[in-house]
């Protein structure tokens, strides 16, 4: 942004009556954040009175662009949020070690739930565990290359070796499927794709399903260890009303999702465990289940 002679507002730490006043000064056009922090402001919006949420929804239609990354963006989220703003936000997908990669178009439709496709001068393939290319419609996971994609990580050779391939792809350890020409993630593999009974299993793809219940506010579902079925599915809830009943929850997810799919086990959480970027830590709910057995 600096290079190309644009201003950046800081806020010293994170508020969503902040972030709304920044937008309302009229001196920002373009708005980057993870779907946690979209989350919090759609909640926030949600609690003003109509001549504030009017005053907003007005300032937000005159942005350039809206970009989300860093995890997966809940369709929901996306839906709230062009409701709000008008805008359908600009789901993109890259690291550290590689910068951007995948990206939807900013001219051109973006496909909810989607990261995109590759950016020029990347490429991109799906990959089994043996590092194969995966026929088209598979999930696998994303290997990219190009001048993009970093060196070595300094002074770490064994783990420098452990994520490229021999012919030199680099392994993200994220999974994906490439559905009508654009890429879908389904998560982390050793985080977000439970192994039950001989299935690979998607845990976005459950919370997104979960999400749509009335009741439901957020979730995080998880994989917990089983010595019959390898991991069986935990969902962690937070609730927008109390009276939930879990009975009546599984009955209306019989009717969404396959039987191995649905969720085993349940907790209800006042909030989500994260870390300082957003990111819900899966590993922490995963422990919660595995204490309270």
């Amino acid at each position: 942004a600096l290079w190309s002679g644009a201003c950046c507002e800081f806020l010293s730490k994170f508020s969503t009556k902040a972030v709304f006043d920044t937008f309302c000064k009229n001196e920002v056009n373009v708005f980057m954040a993870v779907p946690t922090i979209y989350f919090k402001l759609i909640n926030y919006y949600n609690e003003l009175p109509e001549s504030d949420q009017q005053k907003i929804s007005e300032q937000l239609k005159s942005f350039r662009l809206m970009v989300s990354g860093s995890a997966a963006l809940p369709v929901s989220v996306l839906e709230q949020w062009k409701e709000i703003s008008g805008h359908t936000l600009l789901e993109r997908y890259g690291m550290t070690e590689m910068g951007m990669a995948i990206s939807n178009p900013y001219h051109g439709e973006r496909k909810p739930g989607h990261i995109g496709q590759a950016l020029h001068g990347v490429s991109i393939r799906l990959a089994d565990e043996n590092d194969t290319e995966v026929a088209e419609g598979m999930q696998g996971e994303i290997q990219i290359k190009g001048a993009n994609v970093f060196k070595e990580y300094w002074n770490k050779p064994k783990e420098t070796a452990n994520t490229f391939t021999p012919d030199g792809w680099f392994k993200s350890g994220d999974i994906a499927v490439l559905d009508y020409g654009s890429y879908k993630i389904l998560g982390r593999n050793s985080i977000d794709i439970i192994k039950s009974g001989g299935y690979k299993i998607s845990a976005l793809e459950i919370e997104e399903v979960l999400r749509t219940h009335p009741k439901i506010k957020d979730c995080g579902v998880v994989g917990i260890p089983d010595d019959e079925w390898g991991e069986l599915i935990g969902a962690s809830l937070i609730l927008a009303s109390k009276d939930l009943d879990i009975e009546k929850l599984k009955t209306w997810l019989s009717d969404k999702l396959p039987g191995y799919k649905t969720p085993r086990k349940y907790i209800i959480q006042d909030d989500l465990p994260r870390n300082v970027m957003g990111k819900v830590t899966k590993n922490d709910i995963k422990q919660l289940f595995i204490t309270t057995k």
